[in-house]
């Protein structure tokens, strides 16, 4: 029974896998940041005395609709390129949008890890901080020049 939810866990992530292809990782990465910075948060509202679970819900609801931009920037993709295979242009990648939406989500979710170890006064190197702000500034740029070829 053992080998068969091994068996079963590893044909869905290959599949996963296989059908994400670029953004498969990203997201992982994002499902990741998204719990370190849920539970940052948490450790943040115990430190400070706030902890409420109205707020824990909030946060999680948010973490879903994060998932569901992801998912919206994938249906831009499929869309986008769809249209352009049906007049002919055929591109060898098939996450544009939704790459670059969940890269940001990425960045927005570690400078909010920053920020709430920041608040439980656990010292940092400033460059960190600052070297994630200038990322979330380049996907920023990159973003609004693929905005301005439209």
């Amino acid at each position: 029974m053992k080998n068969l939810w091994k068996t079963l866990t590893a044909v869905i992530i290959g599949g996963l896998s296989a059908y994400l292809r670029v953004i498969f990782v990203p997201l992982v990465v994002l499902l990741a940041v998204m719990i370190v910075d849920y539970m940052s948060g948490m450790l943040k509202a115990w430190g400070q005395e706030q902890l409420n679970s109205r707020v824990g819900i909030r946060g999680i609801i948010k973490k879903m609709c994060y998932l569901l931009l992801v998912c919206v920037a994938g249906v831009v993709d499929w869309l986008v390129f769809s249209g352009l295979r049906q007049v002919g242009i055929k591109l060898d990648f098939g996450f544009c949008f939704g790459l670059i939406v969940t890269i940001w989500l990425i960045i927005n979710e570690l400078i909010s890890i920053l920020e709430n170890l920041a608040a439980l006064e656990v010292p940092m190197p400033k460059f960190l901080k600052n070297i994630i702000k200038h990322l979330k500034a380049a996907v920023e740029v990159r973003g609004e020049s693929e905005d301005s070829h439209e």
